[in-house]
Formats: C-alpha cells, sequence, structure tokens
C-alpha cells in the first residue's frame, strides 16, 4: 500500500522543500469529504502506479487509508516529471465521473495497406459507482482498414456504467500514412 504524509502547510516555500526531498504533491478530495493535502514519496508512487492491478487503488496518509483514483495530474514540460497529481476518493455507492484507460487487441488490417493507428482519446471520461467501474474498455481493432474508426457507440459500456460524451466521437481510428 501507498503511504504518503499531510502536508502541513501549502504554501510555495513548504512546496518546493518538499519537492526537493523527493516528495510528489497530491490532492485527495470526494464529494462531502475533507480535502486532504498530502505528498508522496515520487518513486513509490510511479512504482504503485506501474504495478496497480485496478484503477482504484488503496493509500495511507497519516493514520487514515482512502481508496482512490488519479483524476488529474501536472507534468514539468521540460523534463516530463510529474509535479502534481489530483487523487479522488472512490466512495461506495455514491456516483462520481471517473477517466476509464482504453486498451486495443490485435492488429488492424490497414497497417499492412500503409496506414497509422491513431489514438483518438486514451481515457473515456464515464459515471458510476466504484463497484461497477471497469478496469479499462478493451477494444478489437483487428478489422479495422485505412479510413475506419472506433467510436464511442461502439464500445459496450458494462451495467451501471454511462458514458455521457458523444457518440460519434473516434476512440481508435487508423488513418492513411503521408
Amino acid at each position: 500500500m501507498l503511504e504518503g504524509i499531510i502536508r502541513e502547510s501549502t504554501s510555495k516555500a513548504y512546496t518546493k522543500k518538499l519537492r526537493r526531498d523527493g516528495y510528489l504533491i497530491a490532492n485527495i478530495y470526494g464529494k462531502n469529504q475533507e480535502n486532504v493535502n498530502a505528498a508522496f514519496k515520487k518513486s513509490d508512487f510511479i512504482k504503485t502506479l506501474k504495478n496497480k492491478k485496478h484503477l482504484i487503488f488503496p493509500v495511507k496518509v497519516g493514520d487514515k487509508e482512502y481508496n482512490v483514483v488519479v483524476q488529474e495530474y501536472q507534468k514539468d514540460p521540460i523534463t516530463g516529471d510529474i509535479l502534481h497529481v489530483d487523487l479522488l476518493m472512490a466512495q461506495d455507492g455514491i456516483k462520481q465521473y471517473f477517466y476509464v484507460p482504453i486498451k486495443v487487441k490485435g492488429t488492424p488490417i490497414g497497417l499492412k495497406n500503409k496506414g497509422v493507428l491513431v489514438f483518438h482519446r486514451r481515457r473515456i471520461k464515464v459515471k458510476s459507482t466504484p463497484d461497477k467501474l471497469p478496469d479499462f474498455f478493451e477494444i478489437d481493432i483487428s478489422n479495422l482498414d485505412v479510413g475506419d474508426n472506433v467510436l464511442i457507440r461502439d464500445i459496450k459500456m458494462p451495467e451501471g456504467v454511462e458514458c455521457y460524451l458523444n457518440p460519434s466521437i473516434p476512440v481508435v481510428g487508423v488513418v492513411k500514412a503521408k
């Protein structure tokens, strides 16, 4: 389980000191819950994210445990280091918006016909309770030829999961290489 510390201050100087010491600044928030200003060791956080099996993962800050999901993160534009992360509490019985990642399966036919696979969206915004939330959406792209796309409406949503995006938005597709 990922363990972090509670930030005593939210000042710029204290934040810089934590970053120098190898910490990642985080905010943990949820509906009708008190916001938690936390910091995690950057290496531990990245290791936890790479090895997690589910979208929702547990963290311990101070003496409390939270089930959270990464809602947003900020990267340094030059070095690519993660500077800040927002963690949303996954509260049982409460419908919330989550960003669910896309995974593709297969090799498109269009790659042999001088096409290039393009991801229009890497994550899809859905509304669901944490217990019905899928860890990812798997899309079979083996039948895609040049000019073909998989749209939001082509993705089968599990029961209890709603997507409010426009159904004609493309997710992945094969375009002609220049």
